[in-house]
């Protein structure tokens, strides 16, 4: 069975799929295992609104996207998705880099940073992931999106493999973290540039329209597609899917090395440990489902990953033993790999193929708002119980349970008909 669209050649998809690769870093350096934890013990001095703060950053670079996604893949559709990618991609690497600038008690500088680089980061994830239809065949697309998530999940690894190796000469040398953090972040940044190269020497731009079109014009297909949201009833309804089940996942990224320690008793080398062997599973989960979602269906296959998400909740919960604990990590790792490359494969094949980028950005949209969502209502539940993990996580598993019972209603084949319908 053929994989690719005609006129694509292997070397655009792996270019494609190194992308992800590149970007991953960021999100497993800054936003996960390390930049995070040294924000608030050194940057801001584990100041008692250190943590509120770093969140709240986080949020406005979420609110940005939210507000700039559709419109941003309009315009990518009209005037050209790589030019935009390119200063996404430039935006995030030097803000990753300006993060390095950032010393004690400079906290508005890391900030303001963290905002510009994290809108960065979001948007061209949005402007990669609107190729994927022009690369994959529609019964492809589950294979495909699982390659290019599997491999980012790699490129996480290899960042944390290269930081936690200078970090561990670093502090040989007697280094502390205000000297050898900076530097886990100029590397970062230098991977990010580096890897994501062959994006932008191989794959090429399909579905550009002719220069004349304005910003006008992308504002009034971002118009036209609200005014006829009802035509796309399964997209619609797949997009509130996306937010509830992303706010669970979304809450278990930012949020599990913190249940890690608080609930469980993990020190730093542990939760260190557990984010490398998520980031593994991870991989695993998204090659291997990529491939099953073609032959079981997207939804199918979504519901089976959600159905994993709800059983990892519970054995979270109540898990007593370390043990217990890693084993629901590693159900965590599956899911997560599975679900964002089955997400992303469904977009893909719901979206009218003049309208690749908006579709995106509008998928974009959903995802951000669930990161606002999802973190929040896990720190407002520990907040109200004075610190109860354990009832935010299951309280948080609760998203997983409203996006299965939302997803049951999309008709992939009726989505399929409608934007096949939009294209003629």
């Amino acid at each position: 069975m053929a994989v690719l669209q005609p006129g694509v050649r292997p070397r655009e998809v792996w270019a494609w799929a190194m992308f992800d690769f590149a970007n991953s870093g960021y999100t497993t350096i800054v936003i996960t295992a390390i930049f995070n934890a040294y924000f608030v013990a050194v940057i801001a001095g584990n100041a008692v609104w250190a943590t509120f703060a770093w969140t709240a950053a986080l949020s406005v670079s979420y609110l940005l996207i939210l507000f700039t996604a559709p419109l941003l893949g309009a315009h990518a559709d009209l005037h050209g998705k790589k030019r935009w990618l390119l200063l996404t991609t430039l935006g995030c690497v030097l803000g990753t880099a300006g993060l390095a600038l950032a010393g004690p008690g400079e906290f508005a500088l890391a900030l303001c940073f963290l905002v510009i680089s994290n809108f960065c980061f979001g948007s061209g994830e949005n402007l990669i992931a609107a190729f994927l239809p022009e690369l994959a065949r529609k019964e492809s697309l589950g294979r495909l999106s699982g390659w290019g998530w599997g491999l980012g999940y790699l490129g996480g690894l290899a960042a944390l493999a290269l930081c936690l190796g200078w970090i561990g000469w670093a502090q040989g040398q007697g280094m502390g973290p205000a000297e050898f953090v900076p530097a886990c972040l100029l590397i970062t940044a230098a991977l990010f540039a580096v890897a994501s190269a062959p994006t932008f020497l191989f794959l090429r731009e399909r579905t550009a329209a002719p220069a004349v079109a304005t910003a006008v014009s992308a504002w009034q297909r971002v118009l036209a597609t609200v005014r006829h949201a009802a035509r796309y009833r399964d997209m619609r309804r797949f997009m509130l899917c996306i937010v509830f089940y992303q706010a669970g996942i979304q809450a278990v990224i930012a949020l599990a090395a913190i249940y890690a320690q608080q609930a469980m008793g993990f020190d730093t080398q542990q939760t260190i440990q557990l984010i490398v062997v998520v980031n593994v599973t991870a991989a695993l989960g998204a090659f291997l489902f990529g491939h099953l979602q073609d032959r079981i269906g997207h939804v199918r296959a979504l519901a089976l990953t959600l159905a994993g998400w709800i059983a990892m909740t519970l054995i979270a919960w109540a898990a007593q033993s370390q043990a217990m604990f890693w084993l629901a990590a590693n159900i965590a790792g599956l899911c997560l790999g599975a679900s964002q490359s089955a997400g992303r494969a469904l977009v893909g094949l719901l979206a009218p193929e003049d309208r690749h980028g908006e579709f995106f950005g509008l998928w974009g949209l959903a995802v951000k708002l669930s990161a606002i969502l999802g973190p929040l209502t896990y720190g407002a539940v520990t907040w109200l119980t004075a610190g109860d993990h354990r009832l935010a996580i299951l309280v948080t598993g609760g998203y997983f349970v409203i996006g299965l019972a939302i997803l049951a209603g999309v008709d992939v084949e009726r989505g399929r008909r409608t934007a096949a319908a939009d294209n003629n």
